[in-house]
């Protein structure tokens, strides 16, 4: 066997490992690179192979840093089937003709307001080319068991997200190799504890907090604090989120403020997202895969109002500046979507307060106001940040560095060889010097582009 690094080697974003069998050639992962411009660059470069040559797409979950290229896939040519978990292609669904729709609006918005360097604006792909990537799709059985050729496939429930998975991919001849994907907290909101797939002879693991560890902050207590400081101020509280997943964790937490009494009810809580309301819809619809009672579930967003017509989203906007409010609105780091009208009302007021729950990727908007910039560009122009500014890292989906090294511990064997993926460059080693150090196993941390014998 052979493996390409094709991306998320040198960065914690663009997700996407090749794995070519002799038999077939397997991509885990195609994912969209996000935060630094020269990381996002690659999104348009090409993807180190013809499309054509891939025998399949194996998916571990559906966040668009790793699913979001494959509309830009099936563009390119890629005939071959998309497997995933039931979950996983019922978010996707939702994700990437969002994301579709988002990049034909900027790339509208910079051709009407002449703000692109290029002659023409053009969106990495069209909501076409995302209804066509979604036909790909092929399901997994219950078990998550799955052949192809020689290969035994086995998809292993990590917690994180509904229906993300970890891969293991076994040939012919007995070589294995095992790919985390995004492995969950074991204290998650809405995600029981990762599960503990077989081991293997060669180990992808995420590194996203492979040098960090979770604060032992209470989030509710906390994001109680914030609000009861922020409305007696008159300012409203913005909650900038991913649409799926920490959306509906953030509702649980606020119906759980206002059961405790600890949130007015006569408080506005609008969901300017209707991704995320779909997300939601999605989330009843898998509640056995969730760890909270039926009762949390079904009232999830009691008492939420759901800002669906974008006019709508304007206004509630303006609304928010003179009457005390909290919103959750899409995207997680302000990278566009909605959050923007809110941003550009609210950012300037010193009464307000944007709260970021969750992991910021390097050089997005999130990241630089979580690192205390006092000005951001919003399409085209720039919007002070005189407003409050906080980072609540309770709500990240990810295992922190301990988490990472306890689920590498409960492997059923030690690897032959393990490559640290999915992480900046500081993370990703720290996380490979205490596999090395406190595992004693082989490890490194592969290079973009790099390809090695198995």
């Amino acid at each position: 066997m052979k493996l390409s690094f094709l991306g998320a080697a040198d960065a914690v974003t663009g997700s996407r490992h090749l794995l070519d069998t002799d038999s077939q050639r397997l991509l885990l992962d195609c994912g969209l690179f996000q935060g630094f411009k020269t990381l996002r660059e690659r999104n348009w470069a090409p993807l180190g192979m013809p499309p054509q040559g891939l025998d399949a797409v194996l998916l571990s979950h559906a966040h668009l840093d790793h699913s979001g290229y494959l509309p830009a896939l099936v563009r390119q040519g890629f005939k071959g089937p998309i497997f995933s978990t039931g979950a996983t292609r019922q978010l996707c669904e939702v994700l990437l003709l969002d994301a579709a729709k988002l990049q034909e609006e900027d790339a509208r918005h910079a051709n009407r307001h002449h703000t692109s360097r290029h002659e023409k604006a053009l969106p990495l792909y069209s909501s076409s080319d995302a209804k066509k990537a979604l036909a790909h799709f092929v399901g997994l059985p219950r078990d998550g068991r799955l052949r192809l050729k020689d290969c035994e496939i086995r998809f292993t429930p990590v917690g994180h997200l509904l229906g993300a998975s970890a891969i293991r991919i076994e040939n012919g001849a007995g070589r294995s190799l095992l790919f985390s994907g995004d492995v969950g907290r074991s204290n998650d909101l809405l995600m029981p504890p990762p599960q503990q797939p077989q081991g293997a002879e060669v180990l992808l693991i995420e590194s996203t907090y492979g040098n960090r560890l979770h604060a032992p902050e209470d989030v509710q207590a906390r994001l109680a604090q914030i609000i009861r400081a922020t409305l007696a101020r008159g300012g409203s509280v913005l909650l900038p989120s991913f649409a799926v997943g920490r959306a509906q964790a953030l509702m649980l937490v606020l119906q759980r403020l206002r059961e405790a009494g600890e949130l007015p009810r006569h408080v506005p809580i609008l969901l300017d997202s209707p991704m995320a309301a779909e997300a939601t819809e999605i989330t009843r619809r898998n509640g056995r895969l969730l760890r909270i009672s039926p009762r949390e579930l079904a009232t999830l967003d009691d008492g939420v109002t759901v800002v669906s017509k974008a006019a709508d989203s304007l206004k509630a906007a303006v609304r928010a500046m003179g009457r005390p409010s909290i919103i959750i609105s899409a995207s997680g780091m302000a990278t566009g979507g909605r959050v923007l009208n809110y941003l550009k009302t609210l950012a300037p007021g010193a009464r307000h307060h944007i709260v970021f729950p969750g992991f910021q990727v390097g050089g997005s908007r999130g990241a630089k106001m979580v690192e205390g910039a006092r000005e951001i560009k919003l399409q085209g122009e720039y919007v002070p940040v005189n407003a409050e500014v906080s980072h609540l890292d309770g709500f990240s989906g990810h295992a922190d560095a301990d988490g990472l090294m306890a689920w590498l511990r409960g492997l059923d064997r030690a690897p032959e060889q393990v490559f640290v993926v999915h992480g900046d460059p500081a993370a990703s080693d720290a996380l490979r010097s205490r596999i090395q150090d406190e595992l004693g196993w082989r490890v490194r941390v592969p290079q973009h582009g790099e390809t090695v014998s198995l």
